[in-house]
């Protein structure tokens, strides 16, 4: 037999509660479990991009040439003693500007001018020898005629005199080599330049014969700037400087700014079979000294200049294996693909010969995820 149990059955009044309980919480729990969870991130439409864009422009075109390129000097001279001695002085500062003739250092001069004094002393003395005998030979010229002295004596005299015109002229030449060294005891710059670091010091014994000199002299006005452009370009380049001087840019390094501007004035006479290049080389007037020797450049020759081209943004140009495109934005807002012939670059703009026309705007940022047809929104590029 079953016992009774101790609890009473749920009576109706129970079951009541429980069926209105149940629904209030599961509005609860809906509720906890909605702001529980994120709120949804709304995606934009795939058919929507936002991207930058400019207008296509009609501008005046140059066609640059690149290389770089190292600062040439025109010369390069290192002064040396040309005569040996003590050297008494040194006249200029490392560093500075000096012209041709002007005087950087000096030999003691005191044994040269004793060698031209002695000099000189030796063709007085020759010399007047040698007009004594110039008159002795004219008295044996009027004995001779006479027939008072034999014809030998009157050879032997005339030998005499001519020997002695001789020695007056080596003497007077002797002369000349001892001014001339005494001229060399002072050493002056032979170009216009800037002086370098003072390689012999005051006090100093010098030699004609010494491999290094006392100082080099750089020339800084006019310089030079040699760059390589590909052999590729050589006929451009020959075919342009037939028409008139082609102007060259030396600019830093990174192109960042312009430093002067010059010509060029020489074409190598071969390409490097090594690298496929020829040596170009430009003159500059250089008279604020921004070029300095030795230094790398970036140069920039002007070949000739397309007038009023239609350019875009060269960030704009996109590339793929048939070849080089834009994206085109409509009146509609939509872009369209259109393949172009792309020209000349130049200062971050390209030249299109078709493709394009201007006033047409073309997408410069943003163009990764488009394709045709889509719509874009639009805002205007900015330039740095």
């Amino acid at each position: 037999m079953i016992a009774p149990s101790p609890f009473p059955p749920p009576g109706p009044s129970r079951r009541g509660h429980l069926l209105w309980i149940l629904p209030v919480l599961a509005l609860v729990a809906f509720g906890v479990y909605r702001h529980a969870r994120p709120p949804a991130v709304l995606k934009p439409s795939p058919t929507t991009a936002l991207v930058r864009t400019a207008p296509a422009s009609r501008r005046d075109m140059p066609h640059w040439v690149s290389g770089i390129g190292t600062v040439t000097p025109l010369n390069v001279v290192a002064v040396k003693a040309r005569v040996d001695g003590q050297l008494d002085r040194v006249a200029f500062t490392e560093g500075q500007m000096v012209k041709a003739g002007d005087l950087l250092a000096e030999i003691d001069p005191r044994p040269y001018r004793a060698a031209l004094a002695q000099a000189k002393a030796t063709v007085s003395r020759d010399d007047a020898q040698r007009r004594n005998a110039e008159l002795d030979l004219q008295r044996y010229r009027k004995l001779s005629s006479l027939q008072v002295v034999p014809r030998q004596q009157l050879d032997a005299q005339k030998a005499q005199a001519e020997s002695l015109l001789a020695s007056v002229a080596a003497d007077r030449g002797a002369a000349d080599a001892a001014e001339l060294n005494l001229s060399f005891t002072r050493i002056t710059a032979p170009i216009a330049g800037r002086v370098a670091q003072r390689l012999v010091d005051q006090g100093a014994q010098v030699h004609a014969s010494d491999a290094t000199g006392l100082v080099t002299v750089t020339q800084i006005e006019p310089i030079t700037v040699t760059f390589p452009v590909s052999q590729d370009l050589l006929a451009d380049v020959t075919r342009a400087q037939g028409d008139g001087e082609l102007a060259v840019l030396a600019m830093t390094r990174d192109g960042s700014a312009t430093l002067a501007n010059g010509r060029l004035v020489f074409i190598d006479s071969q390409v490097s079979a090594a690298t496929g290049q020829v040596l170009l080389k430009a003159q500059f007037d250089n008279h604020d000294h921004a070029l300095w020797p030795g230094a790398f450049v970036a140069a920039k020759l002007l070949l000739s200049t397309q007038a009023q081209a239609v350019t875009i943004p060269s960030q704009a140009l996109q590339r793929d294996q048939t070849g080089d495109f834009v994206y085109v934005v409509d009146g509609d807002g939509r872009v369209t693909s259109r393949r172009v012939h792309a020209g000349w670059q130049s200062d971050g703009y390209t030249a299109v010969d078709e493709g394009v026309q201007a006033g047409e705007r073309v997408v410069v940022e943003g163009q990764t995820d488009l394709q045709p047809g889509m719509h874009v929104t639009e805002r205007p590029a900015t330039r740095a």
